[in-house]
């Protein structure tokens, strides 16, 4: 495997089409402010390299990216590329990842608006992340010890399964499909509206008309902290701790809690039960 280290980089495609090579404390950076440092290239590895400049990695095939930072100018750094591993870095441009496939993410720090749209087959771990609009449309998706924040979380995905995670984001989970969250914080408002078969399980849900229109809605052993007008419209079954703030004509299914500040029914054709303390309300 070649090796380039040391290098500064400021020309367009600096390294384009490269095969087999390791990037070791290299910049990328310049006045010659040239874009698609990597693009086009296979088996790469990339370490302690800093990158200032617009769409690094397109169309790369076999790519670990290893203690690197990418900064607020490194725009769109990853789009078009499979086979991604990317660990103890720094992603702090828009739209660091797009279009993608296989991608690990592990111990990082993402500052991202847009970040991981259209990805098929993304794991994160131990990562830090702020964005809006994060994972939009992905699939195939596994979280574990994510601490998010943002607005607009996960709308669109399908096939996830988030564990052990912090979720400080309002309207998430909109229109998802086939969602598990698992042992989980989760804090914002409107949360899961439009859902399919998403399973909440061991979770603490925080916020304003939580969870509503959703079809094929699990609960299991959650509690649910200041949520008003909840499971309005919603097919559920929901065993929930504690006292829910109040209910709004659940469609149908079941909802088993502690006990319920007010039940709103107002519509004849929302038939979802309610069972508060034992007893059906």
């Amino acid at each position: 495997m070649e090796k380039i280290t040391g290098g500064s980089f400021d020309e367009e495609r600096a390294l384009y089409g490269k095969r087999g090579i390791e990037v070791i404390n290299c910049r990328f950076e310049g006045p010659a402010d040239g874009e698609s440092a990597l693009k086009e290239s296979s088996d790469i590895s990339v370490r302690d390299s800093y990158f200032d400049l617009r769409y690094p990695f397109w169309h790369d095939t076999g790519l670990q990216i290893r203690n690197c930072e990418m900064t607020e100018k490194c725009r769109a750094a990853l789009w078009y590329s499979k086979d991604i591993l990317i660990e103890d870095s720094i992603l702090h441009g828009i739209k660091a990842l797009r279009e993608c496939e296989d991608v690990t993410i592990k111990g990082c720090a993402v500052v991202s608006p847009e970040f991981a749209w259209s990805v098929r087959g993304i794991e994160i771990e131990d990562t830090n992340i702020e964005s809006e609009y994060f994972l939009m449309r992905s699939e195939d998706v596994r979280f574990r010890d994510v601490r998010l924040t943002g607005k607009y979380s996960f709308q669109y995905v399908k096939n996830a399964v988030i564990e052990d995670c912090e979720l400080n984001t309002k309207d998430a989970f909109w229109h998802s499909e086939n969602v598990t969250v698992r042992r989980s914080v989760i804090n914002g408002e409107y949360l899961g509206w439009y859902s399919k078969d998403l399973t909440l399980e061991d979770c603490i849900i925080r916020g304003t008309q939580p969870l509503c229109y959703c079809r094929g809605l699990k609960l299991i052993n959650c509690e649910m902290i200041d949520c008003d007008l909840s499971f309005e419209r919603s097919e559920v079954d929901a065993d929930v701790k504690g006292e829910i703030l109040s209910i709004k004509n659940p469609l149908s299914g079941i909802i088993r809690a502690d006990g319920a500040g007010e039940i709103i029914r107002d519509d004849p054709m929302f038939k979802g039960k309610i069972i508060c303390g034992g007893r059906e309300i």
